[in-house]
């Protein structure tokens, strides 16, 4: 009795796992696109939250003196995702150090700050900034409505294609320009990029041509964003 057996050429196998090969980079790729997405939505959400409990906890005070990351975590302002427990010291329930780190595994850095030109010492203001955000997501963000006039309490954005300086990492930057009613500027590629609700030369939200110069950190997450409220 003789037996035919059948069985794929070497061809034919290779043309499988090609399609296969294929089809894995694209499902990476998509994969890769949408989480990148869904951290996006996720830091929109943070900062919201962010703004929303921090007005709310100082509605009744003068100013944002004493406004921090260590003092907002411990006020319960910071989504519990935010904080970096492993190199964040607590004991029942008090931080006495905190760091926070987003999605995209950049900084951030809560602060208070002036919301005049005039102002010196009085901190009527505060700032939100994430470090480390990929190009996609500058762009995306940057070109977000994220408030006008003083219902929102929104005075503007600083958009910056690189990650701060290393005598800057230990805290937020404060944007001495940004202020309530600030003209905007536009800087070159990675350079400083302000944007106001009602901003003369460049308002919030930015168009796309401005957020993509503003956000020049190419391949590598180190677009960083502060955002202004009084």
């Amino acid at each position: 009795m003789k037996i035919n057996e059948y069985g794929r050429s070497m061809i034919e196998m290779l043309g499988v796992l090609a399609i296969i090969g294929v089809l894995s980079v694209g499902g990476i790729a998509g994969y890769s696109k949408a989480m990148g997405k869904y951290k996006t939505n996720q830091v929109v959400d943070q900062v919201s939250m962010i703004v929303t409990n921090i007005r709310t906890l100082y509605a009744q005070q003068m100013d944002y003196n004493g406004l921090n990351n260590l003092t907002a975590t411990n006020m319960g302002v910071i989504p519990e995702e935010l904080i970096n427990k492993a190199a964040s010291t607590a004991a029942n329930g008090i931080y006495s150090a905190v760091s926070l780190r987003n999605g995209f595994q950049g900084d951030v850095y809560i602060g208070a700050t002036t919301s005049r030109t005039s102002e010196a010492t009085s901190r009527t203001a505060f700032q939100v900034e994430f470090q480390g955000l990929s190009r996609d997501a500058c762009v995306a963000l940057s070109t977000q409505d994220w408030g006008s006039g003083s219902a929102s309490g929104f005075i503007g954005i600083a958009v910056k294609g690189s990650i701060q300086t290393a005598a800057n990492a230990a805290s937020s930057t404060d944007v001495t320009s940004l202020t309530i009613g600030c003209t905007g500027a536009a800087g070159a590629s990675g350079a400083l990029t302000t944007a106001c609700p009602n901003g003369a030369t460049v308002r919030v939200p930015l168009s796309v041509t401005q957020a993509a110069t503003a956000c020049s950190c190419m391949n590598n997450n180190s677009c960083s964003i502060v955002w202004k409220y009084f």
